[in-house]
Formats: C-alpha cells, structure tokens, sequence
C-alpha cells in the first residue's frame, strides 16, 4: 500500500472507533464524544492495542503516518486554544472583579497546593516521573498546575449540554475558569523560562506588544468576514515566533486569540467554528495523544499516581471553592455545583502535559497518568452535577 491510502486507513479508524463506541454504547451522560475519542487514542495506541497486535500498529502508525498525523493535530489544537483566548471575557471578570478574584484565586491556588503535594510524593516514591530536562520545581510545578486548570472549551460543552451555558449561574462559572485559564499560560511561560533564550524571550514579548496595537487596528478597520481569515495568519505568525523564542508555539496561539476581542466575531460563527474544529480535526490531536501513553514505570504504579492525581485535583478544587462560598456567602448547595463543574481537565490540561512532555520536563508515564486523571475528572462532571441542578434550579439565575 502506499503512504497514502495508510494515512487514509488511520483516518478511519481515528474516527470510525470512538463514534460507533459513543454510539452503540450511548455513553453521552457520563463520557461525551470527546472524551471517548480520547479514550479511544490510548486504546488504539501503542501501550494497548499496539501492545497486544504490533502488528497492527507497525503496519497502520508508521513514521510516515504519524508525522502527517501530527501536523494535522498541532494545527487543529492551535486553532482550539487560539479560540479559548478569544473567548476569555476579562471584561466581565473586572467588572465582578472582587467576587471573581476571590473565587478564581482560590479555585486555583488551593488544587495547585494539593497537586504539588501530590507530585512531591510521586517524586519521593520513584525518580521515573521526572523528564530528563525537568528540575524537582518545574515537574511539581507543572503537575500541580494541571490538577488545578479549568478545561474552558470542554467546559463551555458541559454547561450546553446541562442548558446553562447562558444562564447567569453559567457566566459567572465562565468568568471564574477565565481568569484560570490565563494562569495556565502564565506559569507555563514560568516554567519553560530559558535564561540562554531570554534574549530571544525578551524580544518575543516586546514585538508581540507593538504587533497587538497593529493588529488590534487592523481588525477594526476590515470587514467582519476578512477578520477570520486575518486572524490565523496572525494566528500562524504569533505561534512561529514563540516558539522561535522557547515559549512553545501553544503559548503564542493562546496570546494570539487573547488580545482580540470576541465581539469583532460573530457569536454564532465562532460557535459554529469551535464545534467544526471539535468534530473534523480534533480527533487527529486525540490519537495523536493516545500515542504518547506509556505504562514503563509500571501498570499498577501509572494507575495509583493517577489515582492520587484525581483526589488531589477534585478534592482541592472543591475545598478552594467551598471557602471562597463561606467568604462570598453563597447559597447552600452552590458551591458544591460550581466546585464539580469547575474540576472539568481534559482539553486544555492535556494540551499542557503534551507541552511538558515535548520538553521533556515529565515522562511518558506521568503524561499517561494525567491523562487518565482528566479523563476521570470530565466523566465524573455531568453524573455528579446534572442531578444537584435539578434539587437546585433557582441557582440558575443568581448573577453573584
């Protein structure tokens, strides 16, 4: 067979697989479609079913295969953060910006705590967690923000399926995983900090300033539908020059979306958009991911750290936001939702272990046992908040 019709195989069973498991198996409630798809790229890739059929994976995942595979899959997720940034609303976190620094800051702060604890104690345990280029800081560093991110795209999809994405309940749930959202791409930039490219790093930040007033008059100043099209080669430039200076080409795709403002895009489109990218490429980055799954350290060792993960992620997240709730006085019964919807991974934290990974700050197996945490941590959202929003549905319309 020729490299093509191979490629074009994967391309089957990348998105044939997980649809007809969704399917068959109507695992909507508790997995939605992108978390199989998820699930079914560590499935199909080599720590499983290449495993038990090398055959299989030697024959379909060829290096050939899957160098196509990931440029595919680092645009398509370059797309998606540069979305997430788009969609940051710091407008409205100013305006409620004492409610939404409380509860954002310790809905952060109190899961990254757990998670670096939980990292000192896979580090004690076993050297085998940290990457070659990895320092003790960065690894606890980098593990303890990935148990304390909010998956905002992901997010955005669980409150449309729960009907309270444009409830007040739900915007102010937004504005809160909006301000975590940026201190993902803060403390990465932190972490991959390169003191022989600051230089470079250095005029990164100050071409990219003069490069956002240009841009920002641009789009003012073009029609509504040339925006889109403007906007990903500002898009392509932003994520060439991060990664030219060391920052990894995602910081510069959220950087890019970030200092556009969303009102310059249709609502509707960009919703139309996101779900498109969601549907035609995103799988690609999901296998892509699955690929990357290792199980060396050993099975049961992968499993338990994912375990410890998962307690210290939810537990966190959930205590953060049950003292802001004391401190802001809500509602009984409010913080436990908002703190269940906010411990949402997936997306955005896997992009960021992939990250980690590509710089070798963790290993394959501590980027296999995030994964398996996030994948925990979303199935467990729509089961655990759908019934507590039904004993509760005059939360819906408070607005603080």
């Amino acid at each position: 067979m020729t490299i093509t019709e191979v490629f074009l195989i994967a391309m089957l069973i990348i998105f044939s697989v997980p649809y007809l498991v969704w399917r068959v198996f109507r695992t909507d409630y508790w997995a939605p479609l992108v978390v199989v798809q998820i699930i079914g790229g560590i499935l199909l890739g080599p720590g499983v079913l290449g495993a038990a059929f090398p055959d299989y994976y030697g024959f379909v995942f060829t290096k050939e295969v899957v160098t196509a595979l990931n440029g595919i899959a680092w645009w398509a997720v370059m797309i998606f953060v540069w979305i997430a940034g788009i969609e940051l609303d710091l407008k409205q976190a100013w305006k409620h910006r004492g409610e939404t620094g409380v509860t954002a800051g310790l809905a952060l702060a109190v899961p990254l705590g757990f998670g670096a604890m939980a990292a000192m104690t896979m580090l004690a345990t076993s050297p085998g967690w940290a990457g070659p280029a990895g320092q003790t800081w960065q690894v606890v560093l980098g593990i303890g923000m990935a148990c304390a991110v909010t998956a905002l795209p992901i997010l955005v999809l669980l409150m449309e399926k729960l009907d309270i994405l444009r409830q007040p309940l739900g915007q102010r749930i937004l504005r809160y995983a909006s301000l975590d959202d940026v201190a993902i791409w803060g403390v990465l930039a932190l972490i991959l900090l390169d003191w022989e490219r600051i230089g470079r790093q250095g005029a990164f930040l100050v071409g990219f300033a003069a490069a956002t007033i240009a841009i920002r008059m641009i789009m003012r100043r073009i029609p509504r539908p040339d925006r889109w099209y403007v906007s990903l080669i500002w898009l392509a430039a932003c994520g060439f020059a991060a990664d030219w200076a060391g920052l990894h080409y995602m910081v510069g795709a959220f950087l890019s979306g970030a200092v556009l403002d969303s009102d310059w895009f249709d609502q509707k489109q960009m919703d139309q958009f996101r779900h498109n990218i969601l549907l035609a490429v995103m799988p690609v980055f999901f296998l892509s991911t699955g690929l990357r799954t290792q199980w060396d350290v050993g099975g049961l060792m992968v499993f338990g750290a994912a375990a410890l993960l998962l307690v210290a992620s939810v537990a966190g997240k959930l205590l953060g936001i049950r003292i802001a709730g004391r401190i802001l006085k809500w509602e009984k019964g409010e913080a436990s939702i908002i703190g269940w919807l906010l411990q949402t991974k997936a997306l955005i934290m896997i992009i960021f272990v992939n990250i980690l990974l590509d710089k070798q700050i963790i290993t394959n197996e501590t980027f296999t046992a995030l994964l398996l945490m996030a994948l925990a941590s979303t199935m467990l959202t729509i089961p655990v908040v759908a019934p507590k929003l039904r004993r509760l549905s005059g939360l819906l319309t408070k607005t603080s």
